[in-house]
């Protein structure tokens, strides 16, 4: 292979081929690309990299609720008390280490999620077209592009037909661009080369053929070194309203450590003992663990939707989940199991199942000459085709179009010799039909009904002769295939020239010959039924939105149980078409788009209208799509969601969420994670704050009343650390919740610190005060010292404390199933089971081992002085009981 005398858009397209050594029609032998795989590397660009592991980890501490830690250890260091300066300090990197790790972990996890929906293209070698991953090209490549198709690399153009692509990426032209095989000058423009399709780019519209010039970092696009992946961000709204909530908390805190420091000054506290005081109270307040955990619950919600088969390409999408009101969903494919098969044909004024033709079948359809033909059409005019590897390969519809000819006994090979294809249009939604030109001297026409009803003026009988087209009969038998739940194909043929070797739109506008009808099947998804009815018992709203015929849709619909019942589904009020819709306007589909429940025949621009529309009646909405055309609904969702199997690449780059299934009931549970997600923030927050209320709530009480300070600030970073590390870290871990699906979705707006959440803070907090301060009082009375008053006060709060945790965890459910279940229960809540395990194994440490002791200021316990720590276990049952009830938001 040598090198271009030139640049590749400035030679005929023929030059190119020859100097790189391929065939532009046979392309590259399989020896022959994987020795240029060897020599040019895979097409892939080289990953920059993001900020160097060193950077990441300091960045842990650039947060506002660390910054006033290191501050104050640093005050402890100078001041001459290293011991206090290290364990403040510890406490600080503890939580950086946690945050560094978790957040590495998600970046990681979500970059590798990323690229685990690789780009397929249709490649040309040794004369076989296949599908490879992107990453397999090498110059000299043959690759097929078509209408929703990333493109793969930079190619030099060899035929378009009606080819546009989207080089936004590139150029910053918004609108496509056309695209043919003609060279232009070396010195033209890049929007102005013609002749090429550049990697990053997306076919629009069209077909072509091209010849890889140019892969990896070698392309137009790793020369300007613009990455393809998405960088990962794991900043969302909610991790937002946590800064914020962050920032404001801070300013509290040091307020009330402020006062705490006066207020002991005033009662002729000494200053030294006082700033331990305000330091006790700022490190007892000062959540410091949320940011990671907050980081690990996300990252954890990533993971659990990948396993069910819903990829996260944009992390707010994980919360906007646990909010959704309506979706959207297409039909074929998602709500369907996208296999088709023709059920049942119609023709020369007759309707027929598919056994009707079968060879020998001795019925009279074998003679019918109109059917015959249109399944002949069906095999002709169409872009599937059989793979050695693959079975059949193309669109689903059009596969079940080769399997119904063949049954009917066609041979596929015999037939495209006698019909060779010269030309074709393309299928586009926008015209919804599909035409070939044969060299049998015929054009045929696929699509719908409407589309090819209106092109034809006459029809064949069942003797193949041409007749008055008899619209009436035909719609006829277009609905009682819809009324099965059929999709219904319509057939045209129309004469060409000898000599005609290219077609145009005005070769197939008019005086076309109708052939018949095939109605095929694609069966409900017994999965999206049950899908369906879990979304509609938790409050979700489903809508089906398809291209097909309404009465296919409205069947479908009937049978997988959309509607408000299913009965009402069959009501002509809660089913509409596209027509109907355009007569509607805007102003009518904002006012029936909360009522109607299926939406057939829609255009792309009507889906961006039902979506908005959606949106402007207060609905949180998630949408599927897999075409070209989706992109801009899909960009409007609230959840854009693309299907990673079928969908195209324009529609996986708009969305936000993509299904590795293409299955609804991935979108089911997707939202029962997202909300999973939401519910274990809650519940961290829950249990976290109304601790460090509590600790600072006593230091604050005991500057104001005079008395020694019940816990020291080492003592409080202890309980902080306990807290984080071993019970509210596996809070995040919580499954799903049995009951999670039969609430309604939690309103968008929904402030991140509810009033009943607020008010169960409040009610934990003075519990958690009284506690500590109960047992440092009862301890000092009865002659304890100091460091045993303070040992039981600790020791008490978080025995407490692990009965509320047992309270707002899946640990309450698993142990009322006990006597049902046994021991099984507990395996909905081993990270909770787990947790507590290693908090008792912590406390007793602390308690007990004399270097604890020596070194927080603690003192051994006895039996009896740890039967009385236990007493606030039984107190907070009730406390618990009570704070549900204020907020029963958690279950």
């Amino acid at each position: 292979m040598q090198p271009l005398p030139a640049p590749a858009h400035a030679l005929p397209a023929a030059d190119v081929v020859v100097a790189l050594q391929s065939d532009g029609t046979w392309g590259l032998s399989e020896a022959e690309a994987k020795r240029r795989l060897h020599t040019h590397g895979t097409n892939t660009l080289t990953n920059r990299g993001g900020k160097p592991g060193w950077l990441k980890f300091l960045l842990q501490f650039n947060n506002p609720l660390l910054i006033p830690l290191l501050v104050v250890g640093a005050v402890k260091a100078l001041l001459g008390h290293p011991r206090d300066a290290l364990v403040i300090w510890s406490v600080t990197v503890i939580n950086a280490v946690i945050g560094f790790v978790q957040e590495s972990k998600a970046e990681n996890a979500i970059a590798a999620l990323a690229q685990s929906v690789h780009t397929e293209v249709e490649v040309v070698r040794s004369g076989a077209r296949q599908r490879l991953a992107s990453e397999q090209l090498v110059p000299g490549d043959l690759v097929q592009l078509e209408a929703g198709a990333r493109v793969p690399a930079d190619l030099r153009l060899l035929e378009g037909r009606q080819l546009q692509t989207d080089e936004s990426a590139l150029t910053g032209e918004s609108m496509p661009v056309h695209k043919g095989s003609t060279a232009v000058e070396a010195s033209a423009p890049l929007a102005e080369r013609i002749g090429m399709a550049y990697g990053g780019s997306f076919v629009t519209k069209g077909q072509g053929m091209g010849l890889v010039v140019a892969t990896g970092d070698d392309t137009e696009v790793g020369c300007i070194s613009i990455s393809l992946q998405d960088q990962v961000d794991l900043t969302t709204p909610l991790t937002r309203k946590f800064g914020r909530f962050s920032r404001s908390l801070l300013k509290l805190i040091l307020v009330l450590a402020g006062l705490t420091f006066l207020v002991g000054l005033a009662r002729g506290r000494g200053v030294e003992e006082m700033f331990d005081g305000a330091v006790a109270l700022a490190v007892g307040a000062i959540p410091e663990e949320l940011p990671a955990i907050v980081t690990i619950t996300l990252a954890i919600g990533v993971n659990r939707m990948a396993k069910r088969r819903a990829i996260i390409r944009k992390l707010p999408a994980v919360e906007t989940l646990g909010s959704t009101t309506v979706i959207c969903s297409d039909k074929t494919g998602t709500l369907t199991q996208n296999r088709m098969t023709v059920q049942h044909l119609y023709g020369g004024s007759q309707a027929m199942t598919i056994e009707d033709l079968w060879p020998n079948s001795g019925r009279a359809g074998s003679t019918n000459v109109a059917l015959q033909e249109t399944l002949l059409a069906g095999l002709l005019c169409n872009d599937a085709r059989p793979s050695r590897r693959e079975g059949l390969v193309g669109d689903p519809t059009e596969t079940a179009l080769l399997v119904a000819a063949d049954a009917a006994g066609i041979d596929r090979q015999d037939a495209l010799e006698r019909h060779p294809r010269r030309d074709a249009i393309p299928f586009a939604s926008e015209q919804q039909f599909m035409a070939t030109l044969h060299g049998s001297e015929r054009i045929l026409v696929k699509g719908s009904v409407e589309a090819v009803l209106d092109r034809c003026s006459r029809q064949l009988n069942c003797l193949g002769l041409p007749e008055d087209l008899d619209r009436s009969a035909i719609e006829a038998a277009v609905g009682a295939m819809a009324a099965r739940g059929e999709r219904v194909l319509a057939f045209a043929i129309g004469q060409a020239e000898a000599s005609q070797h290219q077609l145009e739109h005005h070769h197939v506008a008019k005086d076309l010959d109708f052939l018949g009808l095939q109605g095929m099947l694609d069966p409900p998804r017994p999965e999206a039924i049950q899908a369906v009815a879990a979304c509609q018992a938790a409050g979700i709203t489903v809508k089906m939105i398809t291209g097909d015929h309404l009465e296919t849709a409205r069947a479908i619909a009937r049978e997988i149980g959309i509607g408000s019942s299913p009965t009402a589904v069959a009501e002509q009020l809660l089913a509409i078409d596209g027509r109907q819709l355009a007569e509607l306007g805007l102003d009518g589909i904002a006012e029936c788009v909360d009522r109607v429940d299926v939406f057939a025949r829609v255009t792309p621009a009507q889906k961006l209208q039902l979506v908005q529309a959606l949106q402007a009646n207060g609905e949180v909405v998630a949408m599927t799509g897999d075409g070209v055309n989706d992109a801009p609904a899909l960009k409007q969702a609230d959840i854009g969601i693309a299907m990673g199997a079928g969908g195209t690449e324009v529609a996986r780059q708009a969305a936000d969420m993509l299904l590795t299934d293409d299955n609804f009931a991935t979108i089911e549970g997707a939202v029962e994670e997202g909300r999973t997600v939401y519910l274990n923030l809650r519940k961290t927050l829950a249990f976290v704050l109304p601790v460090n209320g509590g600790a600072s709530m006593t230091i604050l009480l005991g500057a104001v009343f005079g008395t020694a300070l019940p816990v020291t600030a080492l003592q409080v970073l202890w309980l902080n650390m306990i807290c984080s590390l071993t019970m509210s870290v596996p809070l995040a871990f919580e499954p799903v919740a049995p009951w999670l699906m039969q609430q309604p979705p939690r309103p968008p707006q929904q402030p991140l610190l509810t009033g009943g959440l607020i008010r169960r803070l409040l009610v934990v907090s003075m519990f958690n005060w009284m506690v500590i301060f109960g047992l440092f009082l009862w301890s000092t009375w009865r002659g304890s010292d100091l460091a045993l008053a303070r040992t039981m006060a600790v020791q008490g709060l978080v025995l407490a404390h692990l009965v509320y945790l047992v309270s707002i965890s899946q640990l309450r459910s698993a142990l009322q199933a006990l006597p049902r279940l046994g021991w099984s229960a507990f395996t909905r809540a081993p990270a909770v089971l787990l947790g507590i395990s290693g908090t008792v194994a912590l406390q007793w440490v602390f308690s007990q081992s004399a270097a604890m002791n020596r070194f927080f200021g603690t003192a051994p316990l006895n039996w009896e002085e740890l039967g009385i720590c236990a007493l606030p276990m039984l107190l907070m049952l009730p406390v618990a009981w009570l704070g549900e009830r204020l907020d029963p938001t958690d279950g």
